[in-house]
């Protein structure tokens, strides 16, 4: 998954998180005007798409830092209900199959030698 070794500090889309992590009429924005948001802070199409699609994968590969990721799914889904059906796992699970089939299949494994 992510590391912080791969972020762009940089990015367009980190200076956008930072400030509208701070600032509640950039929250709405967020949600209301997100492309209109981008473009004033300068994302490319590509980084405005990986957060309009909500794919965590490519927000990483773009450059996104890791911890802004969640910080972005929250935006979208809220904060509450994080569970394992929790709408901002279910974006990681689609974005990272093979490492969720991995953590899935060792919680079985650890969970049966109870």
């Amino acid at each position: 998954m992510g590391n912080v070794e791969r972020c762009d500090k940089t990015l367009p889309t980190n200076e956008m998180i930072y400030h509208v992590r701070r600032t509640a009429a950039l929250r709405a924005r967020f949600l209301t005007d997100l492309e209109g948001l981008a473009r004033e802070f300068g994302l490319s199409r590509a980084e405005y798409e990986a957060v309009r699609d909500r794919d965590p994968r490519r927000m990483m590969d773009l450059g996104v830092h890791q911890y802004y990721v969640p910080q972005i799914l929250r935006l979208f889904f809220g904060a509450a209900h994080n569970s394992n059906a929790s709408a901002a796992l279910e974006c990681y699970q689609r974005a990272f199959p093979e490492e969720t089939a991995k953590a899935m299949a060792l919680q079985a494994r650890l969970e049966g030698g109870r």
